[in-house]
Order: C-alpha cells, then structure tokens, then sequence
C-alpha cells in the first residue's frame, strides 16, 4: 500500500468517523516506517480540515464532527508512545502553553497544534478549552513559557485572544512570553491588530511560527 493510499485512507476515515479504519492505518504507517508527524499532518488532519469545512458550511452536524473527532483521536493514542519516544530522543527547544480561549469549546485544531509542536521538540503545556482569561495569566506566571498559544475557533470568542494579551499586560507579564494566536477564523492580520507576535495559519505553520518567534532555525 503506497504512502499516499495510507494518507488519503486515514483522511477518508477520519471523515466518515471510522475508529477502526483509523486505527488499522495508523498502526500499518508506522509499520512501513512513516513517521508520526508525517501520519498526522499528511492524513489525520487533512480530514479533520475536511471536517471543519463540512461543519461550517452546515454539511456536517454535531454528531459527524464528534465521530470525526474520535477517529482522530484513536489514531492519535496510539502515535503518543511514538511521539513521546522522538521528544525524548530531542532536546526540547522551548515550553509553549497552549489553549482554547473562553467561551469556546473547540479543541481538536488546538490538539492537533499541540501534538506537532511536541512532536517537534517543544515541550506543551496544554490547558483545554473553554479557558478563563485568569488561567492563562496564572500559568504563565508559574510556568514561565516562552510562547503562549492562544486558539478560537469561532468569530464570537476570537475577541478573548485581545483580552488575554491585555490581562498579560496588566499582570506585567505581557514582555516575559511571545504570544501566538490561530484558529479558523483567526488572520495574520487579525494577530497584528490585537498585538499578537505570531500567527499560525494550520499546525505545521504554527511550528515553523513558534521556531521563528524563538530564534531557532532548522
């Protein structure tokens, strides 16, 4: 089975919400030796970004989507082991803590960020969704992050990623953490309005962004 026929089937599965095929996949790439990144970015997210898609223009409903997503995610538990082996065998380049803003439910763009920074050397500190502007101030000031990820995935919470820059600079801390902003909605001109200084369009500009924000080149 040829790399591309292993990627567009995770894609298909992931699409149609079939955990079984997803995992069967999965478990062949890695035994042909494709790596992990490669599974999620080439595959597994190419049909979550058709899964959005759907979902936004109203192709999809609710239970598509939460289908979709335990799909991703059982292809997604059995890469960890794999993924925590490549992050060992790196030297981490910097710590990123990463959420969903408030008021947002959304996370599997966020995962799917956070699962190909980690799988790239970062280390991850990851919050969830539905974050109160409070919790990412918190965190930042006991875990002293190099970047703070920053996602919303809907029109209506992408004015919480502004709040949350602005509580930084109230608490002092706006100068101590580069701030990275995303999700679907989300622009670079948007990040430049509200003060952000990184933007990530999908999960492998977000990595080649927070490499940038650090000085790190490949």
């Amino acid at each position: 089975m040829a790399r591309d026929e292993i990627f567009d089937g995770l894609a298909k599965a992931v699409l149609l919400g079939d955990d079984t095929v997803a995992e069967e996949l999965t478990r062949k790439a890695l035994s042909e030796g494709i790596a992990p990144y490669e599974i999620i970015e080439k595959g597994l997210s190419e049909g979550m970004r058709e899964v959005g898609r759907k979902y936004e223009e109203r192709e999809y409903a609710l239970p598509e989507l939460m289908l979709a997503a335990e799909a991703f995610y059982t292809a997604l538990k059995i890469l960890e082991p794999e993924l925590k082996k490549e992050r060992r065998e790196r030297k981490t380049l910097g710590k990123v803590v990463i959420g969903v803003v408030q008021f947002d439910v959304h996370d599997i763009g966020k995962t799917i960020v956070r699962t190909m920074l980690e799988a790239s050397g970062f280390e991850c500190v990851d919050l969830g969704r539905d974050v109160p502007t409070e919790d990412f101030v918190q965190t930042v000031r006991d875990e002293h992050p190099d970047i703070l990820g920053l996602s919303a995935l809907m029109t209506t919470t992408m004015p919480e990623q502004q709040r949350v820059i602005e509580a930084l600079k109230e608490a002092g801390l706006r100068d101590s953490v580069k701030v990275m902003v995303g999700g679907a909605p989300v622009s670079r001109e948007w990040a430049e309005r509200i003060g952000a200084d990184g933007y990530g369009e999908d999960a492998i500009d977000a990595v080649v962004e927070a490499k940038k924000l650090l000085g790190i080149s490949d």
